[in-house]
């Protein structure tokens, strides 16, 4: 029940005593006030941990919520290293479309189950807020379909007059993406009637994370005659954006979001809370997202997964609340659970700055204040105990521009360093900082043409800049300051190569307000940065097509193009297929290196281009960069609450086309059997009140992985390869490939998904030693399609196994990252470490996480994937138990079975948490 039916409860509560009236005036807003626990140990403890020891308090019923576990929470200081399981009820849900219809589908799916085992099907709904907001489906399809400014001379100087900008790619982008989507669409819409406390926030409103940080976040809740902090989880892994208004939330695999939205508490294990301390102003020139850059290379080296970070000291006073949620965002990347930002004044001056009225600011900061939930940075005696603090941690003052790749976001490089270092990648062993380029050609070029002139690309060459992400284009200072680059730029006679695929997908309407009102938006459409959607776009790997004549030359070439985005990721195969290198930088850096045409290119001691204005005269980009006080100048302008107010208030409903959508009220959903979206799964197929648990017995490895595979090599969401097992199966159903769509699209229906799992072409498997979406059948000895493979071995059933390095399952969450295994007949994976929330969706699927042993690798193992392995389950199983492990060959050693609590062993005994609640809602 999520955080309702707390009327009914609060008089059987054990802590009804300290609750109370917020204001007198108002008896019937009462809040349960902490601070009259009398307990010392609350004074200390980190305010993330506040928020949950507030949820157990308040929920604290003796059955799913007992005082022990308030205890155990008031104890933190001790029983954060004993592996303590504490059970926490989000306040609320959100979730994105990708994520967000497969959730849908098994609602509905589920529906059905637990009508054919004689329960209410009704019963299967959403107890608690749930936000979805659909913002994964359009693709940069159209772009740069823009009319250039005329010259003219005033007063001896060149200028620029701009017609206003008339593209029409925004719209042939929205229109293309509801012809795709429509069948998803009128699903989501059907849900929203069929379920209740669903909201949808049509297509074309902004990316999740922002829509949230701008509109839906409460900050603290006033429901049901109760205040109380806001929190979250998510189906998405940059839900830790919240957390930079001081609203905790982070990422959960679908599964587990279902499991909540059905009134289930989250079980985890109390975690350790990480103080990062921030000090020093930062300089002029540098961005929120050279501090994140840095934070997360930080933060990967010291080693923070599984755990919460605590941001604290004055330097945080520096910092925009746009700042801190940029630094929260990125939390997957440095590994973390959540990225924590308590509440202060500028949180509220932010809340006030976008249109929440002032008698919720009140409350708020009220409610936050009796709780001692409200934070003043540059008070040292709020500073609360740590697991650790880690004090020599970031002078603000010492941060430099930079960018992160090729490969991976913690790969942290310094702008100044950016040529040498991608020079030396080219020569590297294949990995993440390595292309293993021969000498003799690293300084190739490929001469093609484009649009009957003469170009070349060569190593380095950018073919796809995109200001995109949540991660940045919530934070109006990098966005202005792009703007303002574009600006200088402009004037300054600068251009870019018009085969640059260049794009502007905002996330949200204010952004796009604000940069017209400011007078910048011209001058990044002069530039070819025109709005193309609002969505998530080329972060998610949506960045559509090259143009033709570009992919010939890389692929003639077999040259190592570059991709510059404003993006969180930039794993192996996400961008673009064609984008071997990609590099994360600041909106203003993707300017500037698309001006430049080049990653291989030091900007201090190099033009960034030659002016048009004046010919053969060198432009550099410290010509052009702004500054902070500039961009703030600009920001404190033309950011106004008014705008917020303008577009949240039409959200749900300036979208005509959604509005015009047609969508039935039944309760149970009729599946279309001609769909190639929409699709029943077969994951309750025979269902029945019990079942049993067996051993794996003389498994077969599928795959034999080393480190860091992520959810994108697992579970792609870019484009369909018209050779793939998915394009075979829609070819059968009768779809041309212009009409495949994205992955991500259609993980509404199980067969594409399936055979979309493991697909990615950067997947590089150990028995092939090669990147291929392919591997060895090892009866036959025949090189297959990942899905082929699988499903010859589930014809002559026989069980699989994945054998994996550290880090299985890095990157985005994504619960058919765990779906697809499972349906490709995988039972279990066995690794060196996983991420956090995938290690959670194996669970929910019932697929086993292993993990070798301290020590212990494949290699120390002598494995070679070859072997066929029984892993034995005992009975009864304990969280985090030892079992045996004995292969063929004679060989026998132990790992550690990574069910954690024991609310997961009961998950897995159920076969998956799915299947748990359909028992559960059958036997009510």
């Amino acid at each position: 029940m999520c955080d309702r039916g707390r009327k009914s409860t609060a008089m059987s509560n054990p802590f009804a005593h300290i609750v109370e009236a917020l204001d007198p005036n108002k008896p019937d807003h009462k809040f349960y006030n902490l601070s009259k626990l009398g307990d010392p140990r609350y004074d200390r403890l980190p305010f993330s941990i506040r928020v949950l020891l507030e949820s157990a308090v308040r929920n604290c019923d003796g059955f799913l919520v007992k005082q022990s576990d308030v205890e155990s929470i008031l104890n933190w200081k001790k029983t954060q290293t004993q592996s303590v399981e504490v059970p926490f009820r989000p306040a609320r849900v959100i979730l994105q479309d990708f994520t967000g219809v497969p959730a849908v589908v098994d609602f509905a799916a589920m529906r059905d189950a637990v009508k054919k085992l004689g329960g209410d099907p009704e019963k299967i709904n959403p107890v608690c807020p749930a936000d979805l907001v659909i913002d994964h489906s359009i693709q940069v399809d159209f772009n740069r379909k823009y009319v250039w400014g005329v010259r003219f001379v005033c007063g001896g100087v060149n200028k620029s007059r701009f017609s206003s900008p008339r593209s029409d790619s925004l719209q042939k982008n929205q229109d293309l993406e509801f012809d795709r989507n429509r069948e998803r669409f009128e699903f989501l819409k059907w849900g929203s009637k069929a379920f209740q406390n669903m909201r949808i926030i049509p297509p074309g409103s902004g990316i999740v994370h922002q829509v949230n940080l701008e509109y839906l976040a409460r900050v603290v809740f006033d429901q049901d005659g109760f205040y109380y902090p806001d929190s979250l989880v998510g189906t998405d892994s940059h839900t830790t954006m919240i957390d930079g208004l001081g609203v905790l939330g982070w990422g959960v695999g679908g599964i587990e979001a279902e499991a909540v939205m059905l009134g289930q508490p989250i079980s985890m294990v109390l975690p350790e809370v990480i103080g990062y301390r921030l000090q020093g102003t930062p300089n002029k020139l540098i961005t929120s997202t050279d501090i994140v850059l840095t934070v997360t290379k930080h933060l990967r080296q010291v080693g923070v997964v599984g755990k919460f970070v605590e941001f604290f000291g004055p330097g945080v006073a520096q910092l925009s609340i746009a700042d801190r949620a940029t630094i929260a965002n990125m939390c997957p990347e440095y590994g973390a659970t959540a990225a924590f930002f308590p509440v202060d004044h500028i949180s509220v001056q932010y809340l006030e700055q976008t249109g929440r009225d002032a008698e919720k600011l009140d409350y708020i900061t009220r409610y936050l204040k009796a709780v001692a939930m409200f934070r003043d940075y540059s008070n040292s005696s709020q500073d609360p105990d740590f697991t650790q603090v880690l004090y020599s941690t970031l002078d603000l003052s010492t941060v430099v521009p930079c960018c992160s790749g090729p490969k991976r976001p913690q790969d942290r490089v310094a702008v100044s360093d950016m040529k040498t270092d991608f020079e030396a990648c080219l020569a590297a062993k294949q990995g993440f900082k390595g292309f293993q380029v021969t000498p003799e050609r690293h300084h190739v070029k490929v001469p093609f043409q484009y649009n009957d002139k003469e170009y070349s690309l060569s190593h380095g060459s950018v073919v796809i800049a995109a200001i995109t992400s949540c991660t940045n284009t919530s934070n109006p200072s990098v966005m202005l300051g792009a703007g303002l680059l574009a600006k200088k730029a402009v004037e300054a006679g600068l251009t870019m190569k018009p085969y640059i695929k260049t794009s502007l997908s905002p996330g949200s309407g204010v952004v796009t307000y604000y940069l017209k009102e400011s007078g910048v938006m011209d001058y990044l459409f002069q530039l070819g940065f025109e709005v193309v959607g609002y969505g998530c776009m080329t972060c998610i790997g949506n960045s559509g097509p090259l143009p033709e004549p570009v992919v010939e030359a890389i692929t003639q070439g077999d040259l190592v193009a570059a991709g510059i985005l404003s993006g969180n990721r930039n794993f192996e195969g996400r961008v673009h297929p064609n984008t071997r290198a990609n590099y994360l930088a600041s909106p203003p850096l993707v300017i500037a290196y698309a001006i430049a045409g080049t990653v291989r290119i030091d900007f201090d001691t190099e033009p960034i281009g030659e002016s048009l204005n004046n010919k053969g005269k060198e432009v550099f980009l410290r010509d052009i960069w702004p500054t902070r006080d500039e961009i703030q100048a600009v920001e404190r302008q033309f950011v106004i609450p008014a705008m917020f107010k303008e577009v949240y208030e039409k959200i749900e409903k300036v979208n005509e086309r959604w509005n015009a959508l047609n969508a039935p009220s039944d309760k149970l959903y009729t599946w279309d059997p001609k769909s190639t979206y929409i699709k029943s799964p077969p994951f309750f197929d025979g269902l029945k009140v019990h079942i049993s648990i067996f051993s794996i017995t003389n498994a077969y490895v599928l795959l034999n992985f080393g480190d860091s595979v992520t959810t994108d090599h697992i579970s792609p969401a870019g484009n369909i390869a018209r050779t793939s097992p998915a394009a075979r199966y829609l070819t059968s159903r009768g779809l041309n490939p212009r009409d495949f769509n994205s992955y991500g699209s259609r993980r509404g229906n199980d067969a594409v998904m399936a055979r979309g799992t493991f697909a990615n072409i950067r997947l590089f498997n150990k028995f092939l030693n090669k990147q291929a979406p392919r591997t060895l059948h090892l009866p036959s000895d025949e090189t297959l399609d990942v899905f082929d493979a699988a499903e010859r071995y589930q014809q002559a059933g026989l069980p699989l196994m994945i054998l994996a390095g550290k880090e299985y399952g890095s990157g985005s969450s994504r619960d058919w990252a765990a779906k697809g295994p499972f349906l490709l007949g995988i039972k279990a994976v066995l690794a060196e470490s996983y991420e956090r929330i995938h290690r959670s969706n194996l669970v929910g699927m019932g697929v086993i996480p292993l993990e070798y042993l301290a020590g212990e690798t494949a290699d120390s193992l002598g494995l070679t994937g070859h072997e066929r392995y029984t892993v034995v389950i005992p009975e009864p199983l304990t969280p985090r138990m030892i079992v045996d492990i004995k292969l063929d060959t004679g060989k026998a050693f132990q790992v550690r079975m990574r069910f954690d609590t024991d609310v997961e062993l009961t998950y897995f005994h159920n076969g998956g948490i799915l299947n748990y609640m359909i028992r559960k809602m059958s036997e009510n």
